[in-house]
C-alpha cells in the first residue's frame, strides 16, 4: 500500500470528519505524494506547510484554475491508495488539463485527465493484464454496464495506455468515495511463499506490538500469507468484505487515515457523514449497488475471473449519482474446472476473492444508514 500510516480509529469521531473540512493539515501531509504536474517529475523537496493551492501556483497552474486542479489531485489522490492506481480521474469541468501526467508517489503507472472526457493509464504493454479485462469487459453484455467504459488503447512514445470514460466528466463539486472490495486483495501467488521473514516481522510490531503470537515473537519472524491477513484484518475487508479507502466531499479535505475503521458503528457513521443526510442519494446509491451485484453474478467475466483489489466508486453531487466497479489490474482467469462464488471463504488455491461477499454487506451498510437517516426525520417531525 503506498499509504504507510496506519492510525488508530479509536478516536474517530464526528467532530474529525467535520475538521477535516476546515483543517487542511492531512491534506498538506499528502502533498508530500505529489509530483510536478508540468513536467511529469518527481519534486523530493515539497514542504509539508504548503497548501496545495500554492504548489499548483508556483507550478504555473493559473490562480483561476487552482481550485479546479486541486480538487482533480484530491480526487486522483483518494483513488491511488493501493496499487495498481484506479483508473478513475476527474477535469473538473476544466476546458484544459495541465501538461504531463499527474502520479503519485511509490506508483509505478501513471495516468493522465485529458479534456475531452477520457481518461489515460499507463500499462506494461499488449498482454497487460488490465487491457485484457477491458477488452473482455466490453464484450460481456452484464458486466459492461458495471464498469467504466473502456475506448482503446493508445501508444505515446512507445509507451502503452488504455483510454477509458473520466466517471467524474459533468459532475460539479462532487463527493467522492473509494471503497475496496472483497476479503482478500492479495494475489494467491504473493503468499505462496511460506518462508519467515523477519522484515514482516518487524512491519507487524510496529503497527501492533500485541499482534504476533508467542511462537511468532519467539521466532521474530511471520510469512508473507500472515502478514497480508494481518494487514487486512486491521480493517473491515475480512470481516466484511469491503473497507472505505477515501473520501472527498464538496468543501473538505481529503480524508485517507481510514483503514482501522472496522466496527458496524465507524462503518455506517463514516457512510453516514458521506451521504450527509441525503436520503434520496442513499436510495439511488442502494438501487443501483443492486443492480451492479444481479448484473455481475449473471457475468461470463466475473464467473471466470477471481477480481482482486476492484473498488466501488461512488461519486454525487446536487443533481446525480453514479457508481461504478473499477480497476481490473489484477483480474485473474481462474483455472479450467473451477467454480467461483465470490462469497465462499477463501482457501488457497480455490481462487475465492468475496467480491459479491461485499456487495451483500455493502449493501446492507448502506440500507442501515438509510433507514437510520429516515428514523432521525421521523423524530424530528414528532418533536
Amino acid at each position: 500500500m503506498t499509504s504507510s500510516i496506519f492510525l488508530t480509529m479509536a478516536g474517530w469521531t464526528s467532530d474529525k470528519f467535520r475538521l477535516s473540512c476546515i483543517d487542511n493539515n492531512g491534506l498538506k501531509r499528502t502533498l508530500l505524494k505529489m509530483l510536478i504536474l508540468d513536467n511529469g517529475t518527481k519534486n523530493s523537496n515539497i514542504e509539508a506547510e504548503r497548501t496545495a493551492a500554492e504548489y499548483l501556483v508556483d507550478q504555473g497552474v493559473p490562480t483561476a484554475n487552482a481550485s479546479k486542479s486541486l480538487l482533480s489531485f484530491l480526487a486522483i489522490n483518494a483513488l491511488e491508495l493501493s496499487a495498481p492506481a484506479s483508473p478513475v480521474l476527474l477535469e473538473c469541468n476544466a476546458p484544459t488539463v495541465p501538461p504531463g501526467w499527474l502520479q503519485l508517489s511509490g506508483h509505478p503507472k501513471s495516468i493522465a485527465p485529458m479534456a475531452n472526457g477520457i481518461v489515460r493509464k499507463r500499462i506494461s504493454g499488449p498482454s497487460d493484464t488490465e487491457l485484457l479485462a477491458y477488452r473482455q469487459l466490453m464484450v460481456d453484455p452484464h458486466a459492461i454496464k458495471v464498469v467504466p467504459k473502456f475506448l482503446g488503447v493508445h501508444q505515446v512514445g512507445g509507451e502503452h495506455h488504455i483510454e477509458l470514460h473520466n466517471l467524474l466528466h459533468g459532475f460539479v463539486e462532487p463527493n467522492v468515495m473509494d471503497i475496496k472490495m472483497g476479503f482478500r486483495t492479495f494475489t494467491e501467488s504473493e503468499v505462496s511463499n511460506t518462508a519467515l521473514r523477519e522484515d514482516l516481522y518487524a512491519k507487524m510490531v510496529a503497527v501492533d506490538p500485541s499482534a504476533p503470537t508467542p511462537d511468532e515473537h519467539t521466532r521474530k519472524a511471520i510469512t508473507k500469507l500472515r502478514y497480508m491477513q494481518f494487514r487486512e484484518n486491521m480493517s473491515s475487508t475480512q470481516e466484511k468484505g469491503f473497507r472505505i479507502e477515501a473520501l472527498k466531499m464538496r468543501g473538505c479535505s481529503l480524508v485517507t487515515d481510514l483503514k482501522t475503521i472496522k466496527s458496524d458503528q465507524q462503518i455506517r457513521g463514516t457512510v453516514g457523514h458521506f451521504l450527509n443526510g441525503r436520503r434520496s442519494v442513499a436510495k439511488d446509491i442502494v438501487k443501483r449497488l443492486r443492480q451492479m451485484r444481479t448484473l455481475i453474478e449473471k457475468s461470463e467475466f466475473f464467473q471466470r475471473h477471481q477480481v482482486l483489489g476492484s473498488s466501488v466508486f461512488i461519486v454525487y453531487d446536487d443533481h446525480q449519482v453514479g457508481v461504478w466497479l473499477i480497476d481490473f489490474a489484477k483480474s485473474l482467469p481462474v483455472p479450467a474446472g473451477t467454480k467461483i462464488t465470490h462469497r465462499r471463504r477463501w482457501q488457497m488455491g480455490n481462487c475465492e476473492e468475496g467480491l459479491l461477499y461485499g456487495f451483500d454487506e455493502l449493501i446492507r451498510t448502506m440500507e442501515a444508514v438509510q433507514q437510520t437517516a429516515r428514523h432521525q426525520i421521523s423524530r424530528a417531525t414528532d418533536v
